[in-house]
């Protein structure tokens, strides 16, 4: 290729040609990634980008881990299959035993585990079809701002409202419930209180026999909203759901596919309630950059028949070989005490970073999935009396964060989230730099909203 055309605007130019006007990422990053290495990527014209997307957490051990490389080179030069439907192999054996030696409470001893097709989204709807096939009913409730994937059937699950609009008739028979959410507390009540009130509300509706709501096949929830905008659930609603699922035989469904894989400093982010679900949804990290999805029940829902559910790449042997070093990696408890520290450590910097200025209204999260929620100072406020969240200035701080080369992205209400979903090995000092360059761009936006 001619030298002359190995820029990003030749590369960008050609993929808005060619690709769909669905394409996303590089309207925000308009650049052509040629390396990746840990939390680094540059591009064709030689820019390194510290990068704090990573997948969109997929790359738990950041860009071309050594270990992972290695054990996906080892398979491809070995003669092994790469392409087996759920046929078995040593490498599956392997891969499953690794997943259930890592399950938690009672899953650990009467799991089942299903192979799906490789997205996420295709693991919601396994899960929502065993738990159907399982109980004989046939609605299922979900939670405003929650994200279970953009599939037909993951998609009436997800909250975001513009995802769903243009489509009609999604699958029907879904109950929206309110999700806690300290800072824009769906009851007003904020804290503790608003916590107890989702949980209140939640128990009421399921055993109120004039609620109108009727038993459903399944409950589904993220222990920590990522698309929604970072938002951890308190342990205690938690553990409402899950004793009032339990209570009424009802399975609970726990995506961990953003959340899960040692990103909030425990294996499964619900691990920190002290709960066990019926189902476990896992994706992104656990392929170890491949593209895998899985899902882990307890074998109690196994009513399917034979080909009930199938997928023509659920056979990745790639992912599985390295899958199975990232499970071990991630698992390991120096490992997730780390990622404890640097969570720890980041979000106290981007609280005293919004203690700076007014920009901020938000700083939560749990290990190494944190979001900070920009707003509009001057804006109208909420019930809760905070200014509505800010997408505007989101992605101002996203463009400028870009041009000094650094990728975060948004999320949240309205955009108005950026979050940090960076690989669980970043370093004390790329911290540092990811400090320095998003302080920068919050202090000039923040002084550009003050003098307007």
């Amino acid at each position: 290729m001619n030298e002359a055309k190995l820029t990003n605007k030749y590369f960008i130019d050609r993929q808005s040609d060619f690709e769909s006007s669905a394409r996303s990422y590089p309207r925000k990053f308009p650049f052509a990634l040629k390396k990746a290495k840990g939390s680094w990527v540059e591009d064709v014209e030689g820019n390194r980008y510290l990068d704090f997307l990573c997948g969109a957490g997929t790359l738990a051990l950041g860009h071309n881990d050594d270990e992972v490389n290695a054990a996906m080179v080892e398979l491809i030069q070995s003669g092994s299959p790469l392409h087996t439907l759920d046929l078995t192999t040593p490498v599956k054996d392997r891969f499953v035993q690794t997943i259930l030696d890592h399950l938690p409470g009672t899953l650990k001893d009467n799991a089942k585990i299903q192979f799906c097709s490789p997205s996420g989204t295709d693991a919601t709807d396994a899960a929502i079809k065993l738990c159907k096939t399982a109980t004989g009913r046939s609605t299922v409730i979900a939670f405003h701002g929650a994200f279970h994937g953009m599939g037909h059937g993951a998609l009436s699950l997800t909250g975001n409202l513009a995802a769903k609009t243009p489509v009609a008739n999604l699958m029907p028979g879904v109950q929206f419930m309110p999700y806690p959410n300290s800072y824009r507390c769906p009851f007003g009540l904020g804290g503790e209180a608003g916590a107890q009130a989702c949980s209140a509300y939640f128990e009421r509706m399921l055993k109120d026999p004039e609620s109108g709501v009727t038993k459903p096949a399944a409950v589904i929830l993220e222990a920590i909203q990522g698309e929604g905008g970072v938002i951890p659930a308190p342990a205690s609603f938690l553990q409402t759901v899950r004793r009032v699922t339990a209570e009424l035989d009802i399975p609970l469904i726990c995506d961990e596919i953003q959340c899960g894989m040692g990103r909030s400093g425990r294996l499964f982010a619900f691990e920190h309630a002290g709960i066990t679900p019926d189902v476990i949804l896992a994706s992104k990290a656990i392929g170890g950059s491949q593209p895998m999805a899985v899902v882990i029940y307890d074998r109690k829902l196994d009513k399917w028949a034979a080909g009930a559910h199938t997928g023509t790449f659920r056979g990745n042997q790639l992912a599985m070989a390295a899958g199975t070093v990232v499970l071990n990696r991630v698992s390991n408890p120096a490992f997730l005490v780390e990622v404890t520290r640097k969570g720890d450590r980041l979000k106290a910097e981007l609280e005293k970073l919004k203690d700076e200025v007014s920009i901020i209204g938000d700083v939560r999260g749990t290990g190494l999935m944190l979001g900070v929620e920009f707003i509009d100072p001057n804006g109208k406020v909420d019930i809760m009396g905070h200014p509505e969240p800010s997408g505007e200035i989101a992605a101002r701080i996203q463009h400028l964060c870009f041009e000094d080369h650094l990728v975060m992205e948004k999320g949240g209400r309205n955009g108005s989230v950026m979050r940090c979903l960076c690989a669980l090995t970043v370093s004390d000092e790329e911290i540092d730099t990811m400090l320095s360059i998003f302080g920068k761009a919050v202090r000039k936006v923040d002084g550009d909203v003050t003098k307007a």
